[in-house]
């Protein structure tokens, strides 16, 4: 199990991500939200940027804004792995997705809780991983989602289905307990389990 850490519920977000740097975590989660998609607003890119300066590790970005479109140049600059944008959106998905493999960036494609998972179906062909939400996005912090693991069986049944060789992620709600209900995705998303802890590499091995 592959793990990124997101630092959304971050108190001091340059000590925790250079902290991080330390440990073996696979991704960062880089949370992005305009206030619209979500309430929630995060930093602007004029001080995300600054992540590099404190992390060679690859990024995870997740983008909860009704415009991608706007984003997805600007974090294509970063040491980003993955840029992933919502099924939900008003824009058109596959315009997004072909500018975000226009860059060299792997494509994801973002679930909410209460989204039907065959409104994933069109865009199978184009991406590289689903983010299946195991909370409402916006918030760090929240409780994971009961339901969430039939929801993480049956996006891997589509996938298998299908024949499409896209990784599962998940994020919201995952720590040691609840990482036991993932055990059909290939990573987990986690942020205060593991960085409000004392010990971020035995919070992040014990995802694994």
């Amino acid at each position: 199990m592959k793990v990124s850490a997101s630092f959304l519920s971050c108190s001091n977000p340059a000590v925790d991500l250079a902290k991080l740097n330390e440990t073996d975590v696979d991704f960062i989660h880089v949370d992005i939200m305009d206030g619209k998609f979500v309430s929630n607003k995060t930093m602007p890119f004029s001080e995300m940027k600054n992540i590099s300066k404190y992390t060679s590790k690859r990024l995870d970005v997740h983008l909860m804004v009704e415009n991608p479109k706007e984003y997805i140049p600007l974090y294509a600059e970063l040491n980003t792995e993955y840029i992933t944008i919502h099924v939900e959106i008003d824009e058109d998905i596959m315009e997004c997705l072909e500018l975000i493999k226009r860059y060299s960036i792997k494509a994801g494609l973002s679930i909410k809780p209460n989204t039907k998972v065959s409104e994933l179906i069109p865009y199978l062909p184009y991406i590289d991983m689903i983010l299946v939400m195991s909370v409402e996005p916006g918030a760090g912090g929240q409780a994971f989602i009961e339901e969430s693991e039939d929801r993480i069986n049956e996006v891997r049944a589509l996938l298998d289905s299908y024949n499409i060789p896209a990784v599962i992620n998940v994020d919201g709600g995952i720590n040691g307990d609840t990482v036991k209900r993932c055990k059909n995705c290939d990573i987990v998303t986690s942020g205060s389990y593991i960085v409000k802890s004392d010990n971020f590499q035995e919070k992040i091995s014990s995802l694994r």
